[in-house]
């Protein structure tokens, strides 16, 4: 195949590599930020729940925007939205607003709702067969998101004449602007392929009611939800609670990062050799060892071990429901099932990652892996069914 067939792939690779530092510079500095700056301890971490707040009641709207202007002008406003919000958050933080920074945090979730449409675009740009591996590879964006955001994070948190980690929020915005000088020089617009154009578009409600479907969206959520409160939880429960450094702390929390996006050099080829069912139940017996593995008082290297399976579990759980998920709407219905999947997927992140500062504060770090085990658990019902319907419709 031609590299220009591969072209909304290579751009957006490119442009989700400074675009996606966004989520990590939050998840770092949100709680940080939030220890000092918040009326009280159980409020730390509500900027990062602020953050998926904005991604989930922006979801739907970022679909329709798009299916309306067009993914190129949907993804400049987008870019655009993350510059201001970053530069929001350095001035939150000069200022001490907390409640400022929670609104920077919030619109930084909702350029994030329009970052998550770049699967979709990929998706909608390669063949059936070729997107699992396409997908794998803009994830590989991850990697160097994780590096990145954090690195200048903690680089520019001191600067002189200026309160801790407004240099960080400065340089986010850099980050930002970069990005939308990617997509504004190199992004087109692309028909979608027509090989997926057939059938007549169904009620969103059937669509849903789909076990495969009900799978698909349920292994992000888990996955997502579960990943968002641990996470969420994790650098104050490290640099305020158990006294790591800050250079422990990006240390894990980088790890953790890339533990989410190394795996796409090869779970995309899993999913081809064994199946998407296989990828997803992997990501469930991945996540249930981090919960064991982050159990009782955790020192660094358990802390370390914990995040590294809560990444690796993640990325098979949400490359597997994602690929799942294309797989089972007509291209007609691709706008509302994907604005559908991802508000519930970061709706229901939403929660986890509200409650991870009440647990946290309330009943400490144990506390947080103990609310994670029924969300977990909730997937082995939803797999049993849809693999009972595969199995029907093969016979």
């Amino acid at each position: 195949m031609r590299v220009e067939s591969y072209r909304t792939l290579i751009v957006l690779l490119a442009a989700q590599c400074f675009g996606q530092t966004a989520a990590p510079v939050l998840v770092l500095l949100g709680g940080l930020v939030g220890t000092q700056i918040a009326p009280s301890a159980n409020l730390a971490t509500l900027p990062l729940a602020f953050m998926i707040i904005g991604t989930a009641c922006t979801t739907a709207p970022a679909s329709m925007l798009m299916a309306r202007v067009g993914r190129k002008l949907g993804f400049l406003s987008a870019s655009l939205l993350s510059i201001f919000a970053s530069l929001l958050a350095a001035w939150a933080v000069h200022q001490q607003s907390f409640s400022l920074f929670c609104i920077a945090a919030f619109l930084i979730g909702s350029y994030i709702a329009f970052l998550q449409q770049y699967r979709f675009a990929v998706a909608e740009s390669v063949a059936m067969e070729e997107v699992p591996k396409c997908l794998s590879i803009l994830m590989l964006a991850g990697i160097v998101a994780a590096l990145l955001g954090p690195e200048v994070a903690l680089q520019y948190s001191s600067v002189d004449g200026l309160p801790d980690y407004v240099g960080s929020f400065i340089g986010l915005a850099v980050l930002m602007a970069l990005a939308f000088l990617v997509l504004l020089v190199f992004f087109r617009d692309t028909p979608v392929r027509a090989d997926s154009a057939q059938g007549e578009e169904r009620p969103l409600g059937i669509i849903l009611r789909q076990p495969v479907v009900i799978l698909a969206i349920a292994s992000a959520v888990v996955g997502y939800s579960i990943m968002s409160l641990i996470m969420t939880a994790t650098p104050v429960s490290m640099h305020e609670m158990d006294h790591h450094s800050l250079d422990e702390t990006t240390w894990v929390v980088q790890s953790h990062i890339l533990a989410m996006y190394i795996p796409s050099f090869f779970s995309g080829f899993l999913v081809a050799r064994f199946g998407v069912m296989r990828i997803i139940q992997s990501g469930f017996l991945l996540m249930l060892v981090c919960v064991v593995v982050g159990w009782g008082r955790p020192d660094l290297m358990h802390y370390f071990g914990t995040m590294v399976l809560l990444g690796v579990g993640w990325n098979f759980l949400f490359l597997g429901g994602t690929t799942l998920l294309t797989q089972s709407y007509r291209v007609s219905e691709r706008f509302k099932v994907q604005a559908a999947n991802d508000f519930m997927i970061f709706g229901l992140q939403a929660i986890g990652s509200l409650g991870a500062g009440v647990l946290l504060a309330t009943m400490g770090w144990n506390g947080v892996l103990a609310f994670s085990l029924p969300w977990l658990l909730l997937l082995i019902p939803v797999a049993i069914y849809a693999n009972k319907y595969l199995a029907s419709r093969q016979s």
